[in-house]
């Protein structure tokens, strides 16, 4: 991680720049380079550096500002300031962000003074983990990483591919059915508030009303409190309203107070209910774990 951060300290670098200054760096030969991870899909070294710069732009020291290009923040280049002898988990832990990251926590903690005068090293030999324990929290920290990402996409989507997002989502949950006008987005300028609607069954015997914002700011309650006037006006009793950012407690709250249904979902949850429905991913590796047949060796 300090190699990649002192070459970023540059200036911009892609994704292949940043490869042959780290394998300059460290050495590495092209026959070292084109080894591959035990399944095969990827390079081991390019892979390393992937996972290096997957945790150092969650701790926010650097940052993409397009795709495949990478580069320090202002937080990144006061760590190196700091003139840490390396830099590895233990040092981002520093950062709310990242806490948040490992721990699947939503809100971050409030953040500690930046330290790295010298070397933080995890301590070694006492990981009680088993292999099983090791194998759900790579797939924990490979989940967090997709809901980011995804996170990520989202909130560069245009208004109407957001709202085309949702009403998919909610037919890959099996609401409407299969016909062809189970979920169809609202036109602009005619939505009155209604981005979207879908048949909560397939016989169209109750409708669900949509509300999509790809929003970067937070969801107060007035933006419910539309929402609901909207329904409203729609004589509808049932509503979802879908978020890329987040919704204030105020307007959490809100729904608990009228009689029509009003769902809520922020960004976090919106990237996690993609990733159980198949929208906008798809499987990469399917791992099977195999134990003993102890019926099979049991002599009657």
């Amino acid at each position: 991680m300090l190699p990649l951060m002192r070459d970023l300290a540059g200036g911009e670098r892609s994704g292949q720049e940043s490869l042959d200054a780290l394998a300059s760096h460290f050495g590495v030969t092209p026959e070292e380079i084109a080894i591959r991870i035990p399944s095969g899909r990827a390079p081991k070294f390019a892979n390393r550096i992937g996972w290096a710069k997957s945790h150092l732009k969650m701790a926010g020291v650097i940052e993409s500002p397009r795709r495949g290009v990478y580069r320090l923040t202002a937080r990144g280049r006061q760590l190196l300031e700091a003139n840490p002898e390396r830099i590895n988990l233990a040092v981002l832990n520093q950062f709310p962000e990242y806490v948040a990251f490992r721990t699947g926590e939503r809100e971050p903690v409030p953040p500690e003074p930046l330290t790295g005068g010298g070397p933080v090293v995890e301590p070694r030999g006492t990981d009680a983990r088993t292999p099983n324990d090791l194998i759900d929290e790579g797939y924990e920290l490979l989940r967090r990483a997709l809901i980011t990402e995804l996170r990520e996409r989202i909130a560069a989507m245009p208004p109407a591919a957001f709202e085309q997002l949702v009403v998919d989502l909610l037919k890959a949950m099996d609401y409407g059915g299969p016909q062809l006008d189970a979920g169809i987005v609202v036109g602009r300028g005619r939505d009155e508030g209604i981005d979207g609607i879908i048949k909560e069954d397939r016989l169209g015997l109750e409708t669900i009303y949509i509300q999509a914002k790809r929003w970067q700011s937070t969801v107060g309650r007035p933006d419910v409190q539309r929402f609901a006037g909207a329904l409203q006006g729609q004589q509808a009793r049932k509503g979802v309203f879908i978020t890329s950012s987040s919704f204030s407690a105020e307007a959490r709250a809100f729904p608990a107070s009228i009689q029509t249904t009003i769902v809520l979902i922020d960004g976090a949850q919106l990237a996690e209910l993609m990733i159980e429905h198949n929208v906008g991913v798809v499987t990469e590796n399917t791992l099977a774990i195999k134990k003993l047949d102890s019926d099979y060796f049991t002599v009657e």
